[in-house]
């Protein structure tokens, strides 16, 4: 039993080191196509009524820190679980 614990914990950290780079990954793609959607709507939107520009800009840089703000989210989660990882203590008090 004692022989397996320092190769379970070796599969836990390889484990959550795939998962954040998949939460940080996925969550970074997914906030810049829609910054780039967003952005792209917006000078359409500009272009065909220019007199709105100032209450679209409002809305478009609110959207916009919401979208970063669900990827500092994810980030600070996959964080977490680097530095602070639930489940190797599990196992290491086992």
């Amino acid at each position: 039993m004692e022989a397996a614990i320092p190769a379970l914990l070796a599969q836990i950290q390889a484990y959550t080191a795939l998962g954040i780079g998949i939460i940080i990954g996925l969550g970074a793609l997914g906030a810049c196509i829609g910054i780039g959607i967003m952005g792209s709507k917006f000078l359409e939107s500009a272009a065909r009524q220019p007199e709105l520009v100032p209450m679209l800009s409002g809305r478009m840089f609110l959207l916009a820190g919401l979208i970063d703000a669900a990827f500092i989210i994810g980030l600070a989660i996959a964080l977490f679980f680097a530095f602070a990882n639930p489940l190797l203590g599990a196992i290491a008090g086992a």
